[in-house]
């Protein structure tokens, strides 16, 4: 459903601009948090209406030193420590510390253009929603066709589905979610913080309080960022696998599932084991399995050829590795999570320190 962008406030006509804060959660990322925090404090906003609040989850590779660095010459970059290292703790304790009246989140494998802020700003004063937030153009985190691989299936429908700030939209729009958000602090105290049991899907549960509470979130596609993807077949891969485990205890907590696409991959894979079961009885399985199995080898050819036309062929080679991997992984670990959060059974859990606290 598109929306409509009511006119800008009286307050925000009148030039008085709100104080923001920006929120980023961090973790061992050396590569890419000293661009992130440059291209956020190069933002075109008035640097006495901005602060940003790092929480840095005790990094080890050499983030906090370089953090240090930062802050030593930026009086409006704040550190943070979060001894819990997981990212809704880290969300949570950045939204106590803020002392704006609107809390922008910002992650760590992103840059952000110089209107980004102001961007945010205005299309929160123009609409009628709690939170705003702008699409993501996912690039490589290396020029190497595996990363460049990664960062179109997940920008791709056939990757992600219809996950609209990551695919896009031509206009705006309200959605059930948006990666990175801008609202008024009042709303924390309306819906409540971040649930820290969900170590990922915190944001999604948090969307799904805003909506169910009557608020909006709307995606404005005139705001953007630019997202490193993972850049290995392994990294995201465990991504992928936690996004399902964790979808599952978000299920639980609130009752149902949030939204039909993150159920398609692990319906996929449940169908395709019992196909492969009923095949070594029924000779009709087997017929069915391959026309399934070639439905999805047709699909992925047809994601592989785009690619192909856009970067070369060895990228749209990859993606034929990369998008089983993101599938197969997000259903596996749904698949698990809902034998320990629903059926109740124990398994191994991923320690925090092993959940990167970006996206």
């Amino acid at each position: 459903m598109t929306a409509a962008i009511a006119p800008m406030s009286s307050t925000a006509e009148a030039g008085e601009l709100p104080l923001v804060s920006v929120i980023v959660p961090c973790r061992n990322e050396v590569r890419f948090i000293g661009g992130c925090l440059d291209s956020i404090l190069a933002a075109d906003y008035p640097a006495d209406r901005l602060e940003v609040i790092v929480v840095d989850g005790m990094s080890t590779d050499g983030t906090r030193d370089l953090l240090a660095q930062r802050a030593a010459v930026h009086p409006n970059l704040y550190i943070v420590d979060n001894p819990r290292g997981i990212t809704p703790a880290a969300l949570n304790i950045a939204v106590r510390a803020a002392r704006g009246d609107l809390v922008m989140r910002a992650d760590a494998h992103a840059a952000y253009p110089r209107d980004y802020v102001a961007g945010l700003v205005r299309a929160l004063a123009r609409s009628d929603a709690d939170i705003v937030g702008g699409v993501l153009e996912t690039v490589p985190a290396r020029e190497t066709p595996v990363a460049r691989a990664i960062a179109a299936a997940m920008s791709s429908p056939f990757g992600v589905g219809n996950s609209r700030f990551r695919i896009g939209t031509a206009a705006p729009r309200y959605v059930d979610h948006i990666a990175f958000f801008c609202c008024r602090r009042e709303l924390f105290a309306r819906v409540g913080s971040f649930d820290e049991e969900l170590v990922r899907s915190q944001d999604g549960e948090f969307s799904f309080r805003v909506i169910k509470s009557g608020g909006k979130i709307l995606l404005d596609p005139s705001v953007s960022a630019r997202y490193f993807a993972r850049e290995s077949v392994r990294a995201v891969g465990r991504m992928f696998y936690q996004y399902g485990f964790f979808k599952t205890l978000t299920a639980r907590k609130i009752g149902r599932v949030m939204t039909v696409r993150q159920l398609v991959p692990a319906l996929f894979m449940l169908v395709l084991v019992q196909l492969a079961a009923l095949s070594m009885v029924w000779r009709g399985a087997a017929v069915l399995l391959a026309a399934l199995l070639g439905a999805y080898a047709l699909v992925l050819l047809a994601a592989a050829a785009s690619v192909a036309r856009r970067h070369g062929p060895a990228p749209a080679g990859a993606l034929a590795v990369v998008l089983p991997v993101m599938h197969f992984s997000y259903g596996w670990g749904y698949l698990r999570g809902v034998a320990e959060h629903v059926v109740g059974l124990r398994l191994r859990r991923a320690v925090a320190a092993e959940v990167p606290l970006s996206r």
